[in-house]
Order: C-alpha cells, then structure tokens, then sequence
C-alpha cells in the first residue's frame, strides 16, 4: 500500500509520548515537532492512529505543500489541486487554517476563503457546479497550515477531535482532557503491572485511562465517527481488520479512585460503565486525608483544585495536606502532582525529582514527580 506523509496533532509536553506511541503502532521517519509528530504511512496506519493512539488530537494526512509569493499565487496553486481525488460535488467540506508568522494573512479566516475560492473554481470549472461548505457537520475536513510563506495542505482525518472518546457523559467544573489525562499517565510510566490510585478523581478521567491503559482497550472503542470514513478511497473491511489488529487483556492488579464530593464520584461511576471499565476500578467517597490505602509500588497521579475555583489559603492548605498524606501514608509508591502554579508546589514539603510542563486547555501547568520513600531519604536515592 501507498505510503503517505502523516502529522498527528498533540498537546504541547505530549510530543515524545505521542511519538512512541506512533513507533510502537509501526509508523515509519517519526519526527518530533511542535505540537505535532510528523510520520509516514498507508492507508492502514491512518486507521490505527485514529483507533488506537491515546495522545494525538487528529491525524492528518498531507495533500501538498508548496511556497508561495503572495495570495495570488496562493491561490493558483490551491486550485492547481487534483481536489476530485479528495472530495466530490456529493460531499460537504470545511476548512480549518493555522498562520503564524506570515505577511500575507493576518489571520485564518482570510486563509481559509482564499482555499475555498480555490476550490470552489475548481469544480465550477470542471463541472459547471461547486460542493458546499458545511461548518458544522461536514463531510471532507480539510486542514491548511501557513508558516511565512510555506504552506501545507492536508485531509483531516479524524474530524472531531480524538480526544472526544465517546463515553464522557458527565463531566465536572474543570475536567481533564482525555488526550492529557492518557498523556499524564503515559508519561509516569505505568503500565497496568502496578496498583495506580487517583485521590481526587473528579469525573473520573484519569483512572478510566488507566483502566484503558491497562486492559488495552482501544480508546477509539466508543467513538461513532471518523472523517475518512467519507474518503473516496476508504475500505470499511479493512478499517475492521485493523480495529482487530488489538485485542483487550486482563488486568490483575488494582484502580482506586476516591473524591470528597458524592456527585463527582456518580458521574465518575457513569462514565466508567460507559467505557465499560467499572469493575476495575474501586470507587470511595472520601476526603484525601482520611484515605487509607495499603498498597506498594503504585502510582498515584493527583490533579488538585486550581487556583480560580479556591481562595489562596484554601489552596495552600490543600497542597500541604497532599504533602503530609504522601509522606504519611504513601510512602514506598510514587506520586505525580499537576498543577498551575510551581508556587503551590512549595507547600507539598517535599523535592519533585522531575518536573515537565504541560498545558491543560490555555492553561500552562507542571507535571511533578515524587518518588516517596520509606523513612528518610539518603544521598543514593
């Protein structure tokens, strides 16, 4: 099968994830970027990327790139496309435009009229008629990225974004991102071979991605709809096989997923049976400082309130007890704190031994990892 220039979309922080998750799933010259994780493969691999990896938004797959001296150029060789091979007068498309840096479009509206123009003559030209453009439910997505005076054309293949994995029914305040939440966990290194424990769960996201994770379960299991699926050249047998090419495994040890609030943890518990992972994962109503947990070697992943939901103090006062409970309580597993602010970190009372910034929603945040040790901790450790 052809092979083709891929990009798949990420959250910034996520990018060395994401690229082993591509090599793993057998994606050929992964390169890291920006946000993004450039790849080559067939027609197979844009299946599986879209079906099997935790860490990418969407998967695009590239139509051409070219340089150009200015819009009206731009515009020639837009139209210059073969768009018959992409999209018919049958299908609806829409257009999303990244620019940055470029003297030409101010901004992505402006980019994106001037693609549509382009194929819009296109099809006028060809057939007398033009498809239409469908900003709320289309058929083709079509993804233009301007950098300067370089330009990429490409298919959106997935559409909506991939972090909207189907089984999310209810959601608190400030919810975790799927993408992040598997991401998070990801980068802490747990693989299922471990207990892992969420004391603040909230919707519950985080322990579901564990619990996907550590069955492996597809997280595009639950997902109705992906774009390519309008593609001229999909085959549905083979986007089948390719879902197949997986199968879910046991999982021995244990989930604990606890939240102060009742209502958090019945929506987390809704959520869980939505994505068919309920029975792994041991449900409490319970406030962090009374939790009781005797477990070793697990890993703990604890995304505490931010700063526009609590006063200060409140904050600081939380993350003290975090400290206090980790020290307490958990010693012997390892710990993992995100959070908006290093300045919270300081009252947790202990070192991180590794920090990594991430982004959830606009919001920039640190990733801090403690390892927890049993009694005090000496120079080797």
């Amino acid at each position: 099968m052809k092979n083709f220039y891929l990009i798949a979309k990420t959250l910034s922080g996520l990018e060395p994830v994401l690229a082993r998750e591509i090599q793993n799933l057998g994606g050929e010259n992964v390169r890291i970027g920006k946000r993004s994780v450039f790849y080559e493969g067939d027609m197979e691999m844009i299946y599986k990327s879209n079906y099997f990896l935790r860490t990418a938004l969407r998967i695009l797959k590239e139509i051409t790139a070219f340089r150009f001296r200015d819009t009206d150029e731009f515009y020639l060789k837009c139209k210059k496309v073969d768009w018959e091979k992409y999209l018919s007068l049958k299908h609806s498309f829409v257009i999303r435009s990244t620019v940055t840096d470029s003297a030409d479009f101010r901004n992505t509206m402006f980019a994106s009229l001037k693609v549509k123009d382009a194929i819009a003559d296109y099809f006028m030209e060809k057939t007398g008629k033009r498809p239409d453009v469908d900003t709320r439910d289309a058929d083709i997505h079509i993804d233009v990225h301007i950098h300067r005076n370089n330009c990429t054309l490409s298919l959106d293949s997935s559409g909506e974004s991939l972090h909207k994995r189907g089984y999310r029914v209810h959601q608190g305040k400030a919810p975790l991102s799927e993408v992040l939440a598997a991401g998070m966990i990801l980068l802490s290194g747990w693989k299922g071979d471990t207990d892992f424990i969420d004391p603040m769960c909230g919707s519950g996201t985080l322990p579901i991605e564990a619990a996907m994770i550590a069955r492996n379960i597809a997280p595009g299991r639950f997902r109705k709809i992906y774009a390519f699926e309008n593609w001229p050249d999909y085959k549905e047998r083979d986007f089948e096989k390719a879902k197949n090419s997986q199968v879910p495994v046991p999982f021995r040890n244990k989930i604990f997923a606890s939240d102060i609030l009742r209502e958090n943890i019945l929506m987390a518990q809704t959520n869980a049976r939505r994505a068919r992972v309920f029975s792994e994962i041991e449900f409490q109503v319970c406030d962090m400082k009374d939790l009781q947990i005797d477990t070793n070697q697990a890993t703990l992943i604890i995304n505490p309130p931010y700063g526009e939901r609590l006063q200060e103090v409140n904050i600081n006062s939380i993350y003290s007890m975090i400290g206090e409970r980790l020290k307490h309580q958990f010693h012997g597993n390892k710990a993992w704190i995100l959070t908006s602010s290093a300045g919270y970190l300081h009252h947790v009372g202990l070192k991180p031994s590794d920090k990594i910034n991430l982004y959830n929603g606009a919001l920039q945040c640190i990733f801090a990892s403690y390892p927890l040790f049993s009694g005090k901790r000496n120079k080797n450790n």
